[in-house]
């Protein structure tokens, strides 16, 4: 059965909780049984109190002086996140960038699963590119009905973003991760996510900017 809970928590804490997660998998690994709001807050680079405010829309709370228990506040994400369930993406754009972000999917271990791709060059559709069976844009209703999909990748030319995310909206799609360069506006109904890797880029140029040596210059410490 799906589950009906209205979405409660910010877009920001969400956007948090799939590192904490991550965080503590690899706590599990290591054998640690308990995780600090601060060890937790270090992998998302937040306050350890701004932690402790995501998880609290959880309603999940740590023991003072111990931390969280690693294992039972991993399970508790994966039921609030659906990642005991397997789900299924399309990509949308099978271009260079389309090709990586396929890709990128086959090669790790997830659950989330690009089962399909859609294209308007006839020259991809019908065929099988990068591993995924890429389909004209045209039969994204129909197999979206079949499939049950509710959540696209979206790769395409920035002079077709807007339109095309028009599209997915109209064929039932939900979730949208928006990977073209251009900002997007959807319904309040349909989740979507901004990838804008120039930002990116420039936070890292400005991390390593901010945190060189004092006698840091260019080409002095080269071999």
């Amino acid at each position: 059965m799906e589950d009906e809970r209205p979405v409660s928590i910010p877009a920001p804490a969400l956007r948090r909780l799939p590192i904490y997660y991550r965080r503590l998998l690899q706590a599990l690994r290591e054998g640690q049984r308990s995780v600090s709001s601060r060890e937790l807050g270090d992998a998302a680079g937040v306050p350890d109190g701004q932690v402790r405010k995501d998880l609290s829309y959880l309603a999940y709370e740590g023991r003072p002086g111990v931390g969280y228990d690693a294992q039972l506040l991993a399970g508790c994400i994966e039921e609030f996140l659906g990642l005991m369930n397997d789900k299924e993406a399309v990509l949308v754009g099978m271009g260079n960038l389309g090709r990586a972000i396929a890709g990128y999917f086959r090669d790790r271990r997830t659950n989330m699963t690009v089962v399909a791709a859609f294209d308007v060059d006839p020259r991809k559709t019908d065929r099988v590119v990068a591993g995924v069976r890429c389909y004209d844009i045209s039969q994204l209703r129909r197999l979206r009905d079949e499939l049950d999909i509710v959540v696209a990748v979206l790769a395409v030319p920035a002079d077709q973003a807007v339109a095309t995310a028009s599209r997915l909206v109209s064929d039932g799609i939900r979730g949208i991760m928006n990977f073209t360069t251009v900002p997007l506006n959807v319904p309040d109904t349909v989740y979507l996510e901004e990838f804008d890797m120039i930002t990116y880029i420039e936070k890292v140029a400005y991390f390593v900017k901010e945190n060189q040596p004092p006698d840091f210059r260019p080409g002095k410490n080269a071999c």
